[in-house]
């Protein structure tokens, strides 16, 4: 049983909902968030959402960093270059 399951609060500071989400305490503090002094980032709901509002220009770079050709699957590739 983990502690989101066993209640954990959320590591923001000034909150005290319960959370949901676990992740990377740097991840959570680069968004910009004020985190209590814990190993983990615990986020409620509302927090998580934040996050995701903050980080989603970062989380689009990354996909379309690791995606090939603006997002053609491969098998575009191997079908459209006529390599047999």
């Amino acid at each position: 049983m983990g502690k989101i399951e066993k209640g954990e609060k959320c590591s923001v500071e000034g909150c005290n909902n319960t959370a949901v989400r676990s992740l990377s305490k740097n991840t959570v503090a680069k968004a910009g968030l004020k985190l209590r002094d814990t190993r983990r980032a615990y986020l409620c709901q509302e927090h998580y959402k934040e996050f995701k509002k903050q980080t989603k220009a970062d989380r689009k770079l990354e996909s379309m960093r690791w995606s090939t050709f603006g997002g053609k699957s491969s098998s575009y590739v191997s079908k459209g270059a006529g390599y047999e």
